[in-house]
């Protein structure tokens, strides 16, 4: 569905073909992770006994300027059940926030750091550049994100005049 992303990716990345691994940005602004995490979905499981909820079917949650969306998406808990520890996500995850987006098999977001780890196929895209990883790593609070284990973008010659 987001495969036709494939076209875009992250800011110019002037002479970096193939990695192991990038520093880059992410995110147009600096994410809260004290904003309330909305979440809608087809169906909802929860356990009270562990503090856990499953989401499924057309899940979509919502923090500020970031929307993430998944077919699947386990919620964690604080003990105290006062808000969210972390979310799974799973069966092909898209990750949007302001200009840019990423896509992979899973996700674990920990609310509290504002740490995301996506993995599997990963595709981050921005303008009309791309770039593919096996996992990206992304902070929200600093708006960064690291791409690890067999980085590639294509680069394209600027047009002569």
């Amino acid at each position: 569905m987001f495969r036709l992303i494939q076209v875009m990716v992250l800011l110019g990345f002037a002479g970096m073909a193939q990695a192991q691994g990038m520093q880059v940005a992410f995110g147009g602004v600096e994410q809260d992770s004290s904003l309330p995490v909305e979440v809608t979905a087809d169906k909802l499981d929860v356990d009270q006994n562990d503090g856990t909820a499953i989401f499924t079917g057309n899940v979509l949650i919502g923090q500020g300027q970031m929307r993430l969306s998944a077919p699947w998406v386990l919620v964690v808990y604080l003990e105290d059940r006062s808000g969210i520890e972390r979310l799974r996500a799973k069966g092909g995850v898209t990750l949007v926030s302001g200009e840019d987006a990423a896509e992979a098999q899973q996700a674990d977001y920990n609310v509290q750091t504002g740490m995301i780890e996506m993995a599997g196929d990963v595709l981050l895209v921005q303008g009309a550049t791309a770039l593919t990883a096996d996992k990206m790593f992304v902070d929200t609070v600093a708006g960064t994100a690291r791409m690890n284990g067999r980085v590639k973008t294509v680069l394209q010659p600027e047009a002569k005049q």
